[in-house]
């Protein structure tokens, strides 16, 4: 039987202004990447996303990005790979510790925006966040674009990974995420998106946004949280899921 992890990132909103459904899209995932309040998120709203991921048996992940809220951590910031492996650990462990205050621990670190298109391609940011990941736990596992230099470092410092694939998002011919500003990079119609979930899971590969076929690996489905139809889309995956018999779980379970 063919398994898969649906993940979303939640936490994204910050003091009196909200960003996503988090508590209703939350029902029907399995794995929740909680911003650890550089890109986006802060105390009050990561402790809430830890409860409430817990209150319905969701696996929490830390998802560290660039600090930049006024960006929401989708700009290029320029650091040095020491700085972006302390990010990543000072993140990390703010997050880890709502998680222990509640008894629960974290599964996994998915990096957010700038930060996680860029370990994409670039090696050495790549080793940056997995040695990040490393220091603080080296049971956790890393998500990464599919096939990508993120899921090379993640493997190479013996971290167990995770395959990401995007449910809303488009890519190019090298598998690389084809930047938001380009028409049609942003999937906005929920059928298309499952659709190409489905082909991603059962056939394994995705049309590029070039028209080209680019062979993928999926083991966790990205749904953003910050789109105003995340409920939409994950509620036609989750049914598309059970009617073509793929498993829904969180990814520790099966890699």
């Amino acid at each position: 039987m063919l398994k898969i992890d649906l993940n979303c990132d939640m936490g994204e909103s910050f003091g009196r202004y909200r960003i996503g459904m988090d508590d209703e899209v939350i029902k029907l995932i399995t794995s929740a990447n909680i911003a650890c309040g550089y890109h986006a998120g802060d105390p009050g709203v990561m402790h809430h996303t830890v409860k409430i991921a817990i209150e319905h048996g969701v696996r929490i992940g830390a998802h560290p990005g660039f600090p930049d809220l006024l960006g929401f951590g989708r700009r290029k910031l320029y650091a040095s790979p020491q700085e972006i492996t302390e990010m990543i650990i000072y993140q990390i462990g703010a997050l880890k510790a709502f998680a222990e205050s509640e008894g629960v621990s974290l599964q996994h670190v998915k990096p957010h925006g700038a930060l996680y298109n860029m370990a994409a391609s670039d090696e050495k940011i790549a080793m940056a966040v997995a040695e990040g990941v490393f220091a603080v736990d080296k049971n956790l596992i890393l998500f990464g674009l599919t096939g990508s230099q993120l899921i090379k470092a993640g493997e190479k410092m013996g971290l167990r990974v995770a395959n990401e694939v995007f449910a809303d998002r488009a890519v190019n011919d090298d598998g690389t995420l084809a930047a938001r500003d380009l028409p049609g990079a942003v999937i906005k119609d929920a059928q298309q998106a499952a659709d190409r979930v489905i082909n991603m899971i059962i056939n394994g590969y995705v049309k590029s946004i070039q028209g080209n076929r680019v062979e993928v690996k999926a083991d966790t489905i990205c749904v953003h949280g910050d789109s105003p139809r995340a409920l939409e889309f994950v509620k036609l995956i989750r049914k598309r899921l059970v009617e073509e018999g793929i498993k829904l779980l969180p990814v520790d379970k099966f890699i």
